[in-house]
């Protein structure tokens, strides 16, 4: 499974000759949580003024509905940047709530009907009017309920001079662009592999709101009297086919083995007619029901685990943007909000996310198949229904291994690279996080999923009445604490110029909607 030999030796290299630069990882975070009303019900109140426009802002905006609001971090170098951002924008969003909540949980509070989930509105502006019909095609698409699960998504890339060293050390030739670009998608590849790892350790959606199911899951799922389904190994329901899912998605298949074979496949998803959202239809009496009836309205509509990205000019497409300039930075996608953590995700958890992801670049990583990506699939659809399961078996070329045999094993050969990281930045924090998750591996009583498990049965109260609860006491504990005057002034001018941006862009328009989605389209 490993290559020990190659591996160490960059490890070694890495540690002599690029330690500094390991200090410097970027990372950023965007974090989604649903508004919810003091008895638990989704809000129906527009995006708050005092937040700007989610059109423009840059740090608070908001994901498919009104009453979901997305967070976003800037990119940071320093360890603990990302979660001191979330803290600042929280404390100071939290101001301006009307007494609403967010939603700790990744699974929705309790859901009445579809069309009581608000579509998010971003003006009238055509790239406003692109985002919000969008969103309307998901709701035909895959209903307006599976929308409304929340998580984090993690950026995260190595700077700009940690590459040359790299390339030196395994004597390549090329564009050093193109070596970067190949370098990513060989994370990518070895993420895909072990990704199961993070709903296992950090999975926190075993149970939901049985408002929220219509009558699924039965064969996965226990009910109980108070409201709630259980899934009684489960992880993360949240990335389980009572989450996300698109079936469409199956017409196509996504490896990551060239850069130009992934942005081919999205292409032809993005320009390939489906029969059922034909069925659907794109305007009827005047009015947008999708943007298209593709097998993907946009690039985004792909459901992925983690994605490669790039940050894209104005009109440009995201495949366009990594076709004109490579690999900038991947998204992790695969992470539940952690109910425990007033910000969704807890220092720890994003120390092992580093070890996590330099562990996946530095092994050597062979080219996916379809076999594979199956094997791989099944692993993740075990661990996110059954993962703390005591006998719980993995798929590895075929064959059966013990999910607690396979975990142990990978955490041994990921060591070198926390230890590599500790020395860089001069800290200890990456081999405790690491230490932490052995912890979880062998006691699957201690990760994530499993404490809030634990915590749901024995408050009595169901999934809804302790995650309430719990969200109630962070409500508190940021309403307690007074904004700090340097946030609440950067937030402040940051809704007055996103507003006025959204304003401005608006008026300068010139396309009609037809012409600008033709436009936007164009190949």
């Amino acid at each position: 499974m490993f290559e020990p030999k190659m591996y160490r030796s960059t490890i070694s290299f890495i540690e002599s000759e690029a330690p500094n630069c390991l200090a410097n990882i970027n990372r950023g975070i965007e974090k989604e949580s649903l508004r919810v009303t003091p008895d638990g019900y989704l809000s129906k109140r527009p995006h708050p003024k005092e937040w700007g426009s989610a059109l423009t802002n840059q740090y608070i905006t908001t994901d498919y509905s009104e009453a979901l609001p997305e967070l976003i971090t800037p990119v940071t170098t320093g360890r603990e940047g990302p979660r001191q951002w979330l803290f600042d924008i929280h404390s100071y969003i939290y101001q301006h709530m009307e007494n609403e909540v967010l939603w700790l949980g990744s699974m929705p509070c309790i859901m009445t009907k579809e069309e009581d989930v608000p579509l998010a509105d971003y003006g009238s502006s055509n790239v406003g009017m692109m985002k919000h019909i969008y969103r309307r095609g998901l709701g035909y698409r895959y209903g307006r309920y599976m929308q409304t699960i929340a998580g984090v998504h993690y950026n995260f890339s190595l700077p700009d001079d940690f590459w040359p060293k790299l390339q030196s050390h395994y004597g390549d030739n090329s564009d050093l662009q193109t070596f970067i670009s190949e370098q990513y998608l060989a994370l990518i590849r070895n993420y895909l592999r072990y990704c199961w790892l993070l709903p296992y350790l950090y999975g926190a959606s075993p149970a939901i709101c049985k408002s929220f199911t219509k009558g699924a899951g039965g064969e996965f799922l226990t009910e109980t009297d108070d409201g709630t389904m259980y899934g009684d190994y489960a992880t993360s329901l949240r990335m389980s086919d009572l989450g996300y899912q698109n079936n469409a998605q199956a017409k196509f298949s996504i490896r990551h083995n060239d850069l130009y074979e992934y942005t081919a496949e999205l292409e032809r998803a993005i320009r390939t007619p489906d029969e059922f959202y034909k069925e659907l239809g794109v305007k009827i009496d005047g009015e947008y029901r999708q943007l298209n009836a593709n097998l993907l309205q946009i690039e985004n509509e792909y459901y992925a685990k983690i994605r490669p990205k790039r940050v894209i000019n104005s009109g440009e497409r995201p495949t366009q943007a990594l076709n004109r300039a490579g690999v900038q930075y991947v998204e992790v996608r695969s992470l539940d909000l952690n109910p425990y953590d007033p910000v969704g995700i807890s220092q720890s958890q994003i120390d092992f996310l580093d070890v996590f992801m330099l562990f996946c670049l530095l092994q050597e990583s062979k080219d996916q198949s379809d076999r594979e990506n199956a094997e791989n699939d099944e692993n993740f659809r075990r661990v996110v229904y059954f993962g703390r399961k005591p006998d719980l078996n993995l798929l590895r070329n075929n064959r059966s291994l013990p999910l607690k045999e396979a975990t142990l094993q990978i955490f041994e050969e990921m060591r070198p690279v926390a230890v590599l990281l500790d020395k860089c930045n001069h800290t200890r924090a990456y081999t405790k996080a690491l230490s932490e998750a052995i912890e979880m591996a062998n006691d699957p009583s201690k990760t994530l999923s499993g404490r809030y498990y634990k915590d749901i049965k024995s408050s009595a109260k169901g999934y809804f009445g302790y995650t309430m609860e719990l969200s109630a006491k962070v409500q508190q504990q940021f309403l307690s604490q007074p904004v700090e005057p340097r946030v609440q002034r950067l937030f402040e001018q940051e809704a007055e110029k996103s507003l006025a941006e959204q304003q401005e862009i608006e008026k300068s328009e010139t396309l009609s909607f037809e012409e600008y989605l033709e436009q936007y389209f164009a190949e």
